[in-house]
């Protein structure tokens, strides 16, 4: 199951791999991830889903509709603006002007993974995944 979960929260983050963090990009995840409420990582997790839910091999059974889609890029939008401009937004300026934009993208990548570990600590959708199990032969 932890391979699975793996596989998951790195296919869901759906951002570069070559983000590589930096002391001011740290100081931004933890802000990132200490100041986001449950509805902000929901919302976060919500657009994620969204997003995959494009792919042509999982188009048939996670359709979302344009109108939801859009509604969640707009809520995403407004996610990140508030935590870079408000919320974090003195390790949000000393991040970009020390490590550049990597940085947020690093740090987001942070958020979307304790996001993502949120969304698995549901019972029902662990529940789901342990399911996996039955079709294996011990």
């Amino acid at each position: 199951m932890k391979i699975i979960k793996a596989v998951f929260i790195s296919a869901s983050l759906l951002l570069s791999p070559y983000a590589t963090a930096g002391i001011y990009s740290d100081d931004l995840a933890r802000c990132l991830v200490e100041k986001s409420s449950s509805d902000d990582k929901i919302t976060l997790v919500r657009w994620m889903f969204s997003a995959m839910s494009l792919h042509p091999a999982v188009t048939t059974i996670a359709p979302v509709a344009a109108d939801k889609r859009d509604a969640n890029d707009k809520a995403m939008a407004e996610l990140i603006v508030s935590l870079l401009t408000e919320t974090c937004l003195d390790q949000s300026k000393k991040a970009i002007q020390y490590e550049g934009a990597i940085a947020i993208q690093s740090s987001f990548e942070v958020l979307g993974k304790v996001a993502a570990q949120e969304l698995f600590s549901n019972p029902d959708v662990a529940q789901g995944l342990s399911n996996l199990q039955k079709h294996f032969d011990a």
